[in-house]
């Protein structure tokens, strides 16, 4: 970007108690507290608004009536709330596979949610990224705590050979930055991922290997994983693996590895180099006792 654009950013009250940013520096972002179930925060969020990201999902943490109400009944509010305060643009991050028709409930729900945002007549751009990671995600991380967790084996579900495209949460944000600027993405579905194509096996082996956490790697049925997730998560606030987890985990999600630098111009980060930089550097088992024991949000 050739200049700074002012953001404002709609939080709800737990996140803003955590920022990656001084609230004193006048580069930080505006914050509006509220949610996306929040008609008149999200309003005051949205008006004045050119471009509109979308990014709120219980995805990582929600069970199947969090996903209807925030990614469902979210975006519908947004999109009306948008068309009202006359935003420009919406750009909508999905999850690669997702379909109205899908047999999995994330991809279910997340290809509902795009078929809205098609047919909001708002100007869209709709990203479907593989698995993004980062020092803070849902998924490498969860990996790496199962491993802590566990010094004897680790539940694989199924063979191992499903492949996944795994993208850096720093090359999303670039790609989402590179959008704003690019008239070729509007209404426009994007498939999105990293530099390779993994395995799940190989995948496992490269945290074990980045981390030095060895472990026998056991194939187990993913419908048993799927019992063992509903009895943890009736007995904890939150579980590590969750139904959406194993939805990804399911088939096959990848894109063209030529989409990053087609549609954006830049080549995304390899994985295991990335990882290398923050993965073996993090306390995973005390990272394990605050997520396990931390509540689920009541809203976001």
């Amino acid at each position: 970007m050739t200049e700074q654009l002012p953001v404002r950013v709609l939080l709800p009250e737990y996140q803003t108690r955590r920022l990656p940013w001084k609230r004193e520096d006048p580069a930080a972002p505006e914050i509006v507290v509220g949610h996306v179930l929040d008609e008149e925060a999200l309003f005051q969020a949205a008006t004045g608004a050119h471009t509109i990201v979308h990014l709120a999902s219980a995805q990582w943490w929600g069970r199947q009536r969090d996903l209807e109400r925030v990614d469902l009944s979210g975006t519908r509010n947004l999109i009306a709330v948008a068309r009202s305060a006359r935003a420009g643009r919406l750009i909508y991050l999905s999850q690669q596979g997702a379909a109205p028709s899908s047999a999995y409930m994330l991809h279910r729900i997340k290809g509902q949610a795009e078929e809205l945002v098609r047919n909001s007549g708002l100007a869209y751009t709709i990203l479907r990224p593989g698995v993004v990671f980062g020092p803070d995600d849902a998924f490498i991380n969860h990996i790496a705590m199962m491993l802590r967790v566990n010094p004897f084996f680790f539940l694989m579900p199924g063979q191992g050979e499903v492949v996944l495209h795994p993208l850096y949460i720093d090359d999303l944000v670039k790609a989402i930055m590179r959008c704003l600027e690019s008239l070729d993405a509007v209404d426009r579905t994007i498939e999105m991922g990293g530099q390779e194509y993994t395995t799940l096996d190989d995948l496992l082996r490269t945290v074990m290997r980045v981390t030095g956490m060895y472990r026998p790697i056991i194939a187990v049925p993913p419908y048993l994983l799927r019992w063992v997730t509903f009895v943890y998560s009736r007995l904890l606030p939150r579980t590590l693996m969750t139904p959406q987890w194993l939805d990804i985990l399911a088939t096959h999600r990848t894109a063209s590895l030529s989409n990053m630098y087609d549609h954006f111009g830049f080549q995304p980060r390899r994985f295991e180099d990335t990882l290398l930089t923050y993965l073996p550097q993090q306390r995973h088992f005390f990272r394990l006792l605050r997520y396990t024991f931390r509540r689920r949000p009541g809203r976001i």
